[in-house]
């Protein structure tokens, strides 16, 4: 966007003011959108039968200007470049340049003042505002954490979250965004005896905001950065409580990812060398194993469910059975399998009644593959100490055919392997 001539500095920091203004003034905006000259005249249509404020000219420095003055809490703020109702905040494109170079001027000033105690409200204030406008300004972000650490308030590093929720809405992504609510998490965990709902909160910002950005592994990354953070039974309430939304998204692997993180976070915990694993971590592998199996029949041709088979046998067969044919558990606590053989002799059968493909639909294509790629690995990684009797043998070679016809991109890979 070409800057405007017509605004000099003093206009620009008048813009700022007004800017700042705003967000001193309702705390609770959550959501901020940028928006052209025509989108931004629209806004107050929806608004045809409440009152609208009064008109007033204003006098912005070394710029006349006709505008429409709004007040929010004794805060004025030029309507033709700002508009702010129920908690939202829109801001006009033809203003964007001229507030991030204001914004920009005002940061670098205060912060060249060697971080006068005097002068750290006056960082926290010009920061938000660059980053608002900037969400990837790294050295604002680096700032307010050490204007936040000499300050140590915790109302300043609670509205240190919000604040980094409100970036996150409009540039869910940023990762100086979620790295500076993983570091406030840090310190805010060391004050509060709630930390549970901490992790609860940030748990449903991270499925609120992946509802909205789909594969957002920035997000996803958070989420399972917080593991660490729970005890065993906030992750089997962690478990419990994703299902549902995993469900309604079988496409997004990042969510498998995060169930992983969340059933090695168990296994790891109560997993003894001595005496097997724990009862109800083995049940909980098991019931997982039949659910994927449902949704395997249930969404045709989805990669992530069978990514997320691989990770269930890898664990079944190498923390539950022994190839000694010995269980983690007895078969009469009902559990899949007592033996590795009988498990993956189970397994077989369920992805080979896949490879039938009765239509030539391309989910029906990619089922067909991905249960002949299951079958592969199944085959030579999980019973890679087994010996290659004559029949493996001969079921290998009769998956080459359907290999090449579902994914002939990849024949070469197919050739070297079979």
């Amino acid at each position: 966007m070409e800057k405007d001539s017509s605004f000099s500095r003093g206009s620009e920091m008048s813009l700022l003011e007004q800017f700042e203004g705003i967000l001193e003034g309702d705390k609770l905006i959550d959501e901020i959108g940028f928006l052209g000259p025509s989108q931004f005249a629209s806004l107050d249509q929806d608004l045809s039968g409440s009152s609208l404020d009064q008109c007033t000219p204003i006098q912005l420095a070394d710029v006349s200007l006709e505008t429409n003055i709004a007040e929010l809490n004794t805060v004025q703020y030029d309507k033709n470049f700002f508009w702010n109702r129920n908690n939202k905040l829109a801001i006009s494109t033809d203003v964007l340049s001229h507030l991030y170079i204001a914004a920009r001027h005002a940061y670098i000033a205060s912060a060249q003042a060697n971080f006068d105690h005097l002068l750290e409200d006056e960082i926290l204030k010009h920061t938000k505002a660059l980053l608002i406008l900037s969400c990837n300004f790294s050295s604002a972000w680096n700032d307010r954490k050490l204007v936040l650490s000499r300050k140590h308030e915790m109302a300043l590093f609670l509205e240190e979250l919000r604040f980094s929720s409100l970036i996150l809405s409009g540039a869910p992504k940023v990762e100086s965004a979620w790295s500076q609510r993983r570091w406030v998490i840090k310190i805010v965990g060391d004050f509060l005896q709630d930390s549970p709902g901490i992790i609860r909160e940030e748990s449903d910002l991270v499925e609120k905001i992946a509802e909205k950005s789909k594969m957002n592994y920035r997000a996803w990354g958070h989420r399972c950065w917080l593991i660490s953070c729970m005890n065993s039974d906030q992750v089997f309430h962690e478990l419990a409580k994703s299902k549902k939304w995993t469900e309604l998204h079988v496409a997004d692997n990042c969510c498998f990812h995060y169930r992983r993180e969340l059933m090695l976070n168990l296994l790891k915990e109560y997993h003894e060398a001595s005496t097997g694993c724990n009862f109800d971590v083995c049940l909980l592998y098991k019931e997982e194993l039949k659910w994927t199996e449902l949704l395997i029949g249930r969404y045709i041709g989805r990669e992530a469910l069978w990514i997320h088979r691989r990770f269930l046998t890898q664990c079944w067969i190498k923390h539950f059975t022994t190839n000694q044919g010995a269980a983690a558990v007895t078969e009469s606590e009902d559990l899949i399998s007592s033996t590795t053989q009988t498990f993956i002799a189970k397994e077989l059968k369920f992805a080979r009644s896949f490879l039938n493909i009765t239509d030539g639909f391309y989910d029906a294509l990619d089922q067909a593959q991905y249960a002949a790629s299951y079958i592969l690995w199944t085959l030579k990684f999980a019973l890679s100490q087994e010996s290659m009797h004559e029949e493996i043998l001969s079921e290998l070679r009769d998956l080459k055919p359907l290999l090449l016809k579902t994914c002939a991109v990849n024949s070469l890979g197919w050739e070297t392997m079979l």
